[in-house]
Order: structure tokens, then sequence, then C-alpha cells
């Protein structure tokens, strides 16, 4: 055999042998992670039953409500009752939600109450619970004190 093969050969005997290697050893790399919106997402898929990534969630059993939310209940005389109503049957406005939310995304839901209030309510949907930001009345412009009020923004952009 003449000598200027030598190192050919050389190099597809350990291209080979790498290769046979690689083949088997396996992959050891860990398998990627699956993309999460929310990190807060509870590691055990049994204490979160429903997959609130795919749209709003109308279930009412992980409802709260904020301290503001509740003082505007109170103030323009909403039950809660009537935001559950409003959450299980309320339409999505889209222009006036937040779904790019940093920390849960926010639906605001419009609706006609059972004593013809026009209201719109600002859901905050984290994966632990929803939580009910505020009440808008959009009808009648009720005088509350609150936490959170700033009059600078009072039910703009109805």
């Amino acid at each position: 055999m003449n000598r200027k093969w030598l190192p050919y050969l050389l190099m597809a005997l350990m291209l080979v042998a790498i290769l046979l290697i690689r083949q088997c050893k396996g992959n050891e790399d860990p398998a990627p992670k699956p993309r999460v919106t929310n990190p807060d997402r509870p590691k055990d898929p049994a204490s979160n039953p429903t997959n609130r990534d795919k749209g709003f969630d109308r279930s009412t059993s992980y409802l709260d409500y904020s301290q503001h939310a509740s003082c505007r209940m109170q103030c323009r005389k909403i039950s809660k009752s009537e935001v559950v109503e409003i959450m299980l049957d309320g339409k999505i406005n889209y222009k006036k939600s937040d779904l790019q939310n940093a920390r849960c995304p926010r639906y605001a839901l419009e609706g006609v109450t059972q004593d013809n209030q026009r209201v719109r309510i600002i859901f905050a949907q984290c994966n632990e619970k929803t939580v009910v930001v505020t009440v808008i009345d959009l009808g009648t412009d009720y005088a509350c004190d609150c936490p959170g009020d700033d009059d600078q923004y009072k039910n703009k952009g109805r």
C-alpha cells in the first residue's frame, strides 16, 4: 500500500471511531424545558387542573378580590354574585384587556348586571387564581374614594 494514503486512512478510522463512541454513549444532554408563559405555575399538575394559558378561564373556584375592587364594588353597589355573573357570561373587550401583562394577563369583561348596570370588570388571571382588579360602572360616574384611585385616570377611555 502506498504511504501517501495512510493519513487519509487514519482520519477515516478516527471519524468512524468517534461516530461509534457517540452512538454507544447516547445523548446525555437534558431534554429542553418546555416554554412556560408564567414561571409561577405550580410544579404539580394536580394542584392546577385547568390550563390557564389558553385564554380566559371562567372557572369561579379560583376567584379572589383585590382591596381596590372590593371598595369599588361597595361604592358602586355591585355584588359578588353580579361579578360572578359577568365572569361567566360577560363579553371580553380585547381593546381594554392587557393580555401581555408581565405578572398576569388582564381581561376586561363587560356586561349588564341583574339591576341593569352596564359594567366593565378587570380580571387578572394568574395560574393560581383569578383576581378581580377593579369594577367600573360604565353608565354612572360614582365618587368613590378607594385605595389606588387617581383622579387623572378616573374612568378614562370608557
